[in-house]
């Protein structure tokens, strides 16, 4: 089995889609080897394809608001992305505009992150978001359906898991939801948090 190290090496020179030809580099996974949260998101946004890093962007801000207050320390946790370049299209001026990767994109990086979580062995996978969710769960998963549940280990994906929305979604929220949708999300990382406790 492969190490992270080695993973990420390996991952920097991926050509299995077309998404490298436009992405900055790979944006590979980064936390603690033994980790007992792996946390995966949808793809690195802007800041993170120039950063090299998952989660430095807004959104990773906000994560990092809702970890807060939820007591969890990021830097105990090993966050990643179901898709490791950036997919994006120009907008006005040098703005780029994120693009949600298709089937096939998702499907041809799956392998990155099987293997990261071979390496980790978490005792739970929280997963951020629908692309995420499904990209690991399957197309029947819907997140505001069945967000903040544990769902036990399956032959094709060994780990417990549970599902939320990803933190972009929260900042998209209309100003006047913006609080609820954050203490939403807040709630179901405190349930994730108190699962690996027990």
């Amino acid at each position: 089995m492969a190490s992270i190290s080695r993973l990420r090496a390996d991952a920097a020179e991926c050509t299995r889609c077309e998404l490298f030809r436009d992405a900055t580099q790979t944006v590979f996974g980064e936390g603690p080897v033994h980790a007992s949260i792996v946390m995966i998101g949808e793809q690195p946004g802007d800041k993170e394809d120039l950063d090299g890093r998952p989660f430095v962007g807004p959104a990773g801000h906000l994560l990092d608001r809702a970890l807060d207050a939820a007591a969890i320390d990021r830097h105990a946790l090993y966050l990643t992305n179901a898709v490791k370049h950036f997919k994006w299209k120009r907008g006005n001026g040098k703005v780029r505009l994120h693009q949600k990767p298709n089937r096939e994109e998702v499907r041809a990086c799956a392998c990155w992150w099987q293997a990261e979580l071979d390496a980790i062995k978490p005792s739970l996978v929280v997963l951020l978001g629908a692309t995420a969710a499904q990209a690991v769960l399957g197309p029947q998963v819907r997140v505001t359906r069945d967000r903040g549940q544990v769902r036990a280990p399956t032959e094709v994906v060994p780990y417990e898991t549970l599902v939320t929305v990803h933190p972009s979604a929260v900042l998209r929220t209309r100003p006047a939801e913006r609080d609820a949708a954050f203490d939403a999300l807040v709630r179901d990382l405190r349930i994730a948090a108190e699962h690996v406790e027990r």
